[in-house]
């Protein structure tokens, strides 16, 4: 069936496309997260622990969030660890690394994010496509908090 959005397919895959990249880098991240609440240990386990919760909480909802808006634009949201590691920035890491390189690992997790929401503007900007802007600005707002409030651990 036809989409009657105001944005032809072009420009709406090339959106999904973007889209898709922050998908993958959002579910790669709340798996790293999720893993380091899981195995944090150590004298701020439960400051980081608690964090590492309401992050990975957050990042499940979002994943839902960005999904849904690539499928309104009209195109499959990936959804296999084989696509998400295909599209993500954010590197994953081997083993149970220790509390400090987990917020570093996590900072730079975040910081991964608010690039590639930051790179879809143009594309987005250029059709009026506000719908997407706003989840963007949304998504780019919270990773930037959360890399915040790493930092300031490392600090």
């Amino acid at each position: 069936m036809e989409i009657h959005l105001g944005i032809d397919e072009v420009k709406r895959e090339r959106i999904a496309q973007g889209l898709s990249r922050l998908l993958a880098d959002t579910y790669t991240l709340y798996l790293q997260t999720h893993n380091f609440h899981w195995n944090v240990t150590g004298p701020m386990f439960n400051t980081l622990h608690l964090m590492f919760e309401a992050q990975y909480n957050e990042l499940a909802l979002a994943v839902d969030l960005i999904a849904e808006r690539i499928r309104s634009l009209g195109f499959p949201a990936p959804g296999t660890y084989a696509s998400f590691a295909r599209l993500s920035s954010v590197q994953e890491v081997d083993g149970v690394p220790n509390a400090r390189d987990m917020i570093a690992i996590l900072l730079k997790g975040q910081e991964t994010v608010v690039r590639t929401a930051r790179s879809l503007f143009p594309e987005v900007d250029e059709v009026h496509d506000e719908a997407s802007a706003d989840l963007l600005t949304q998504r780019m707002q919270l990773h930037e908090k959360n890399a915040w409030m790493l930092r300031s651990l490392l600090e």
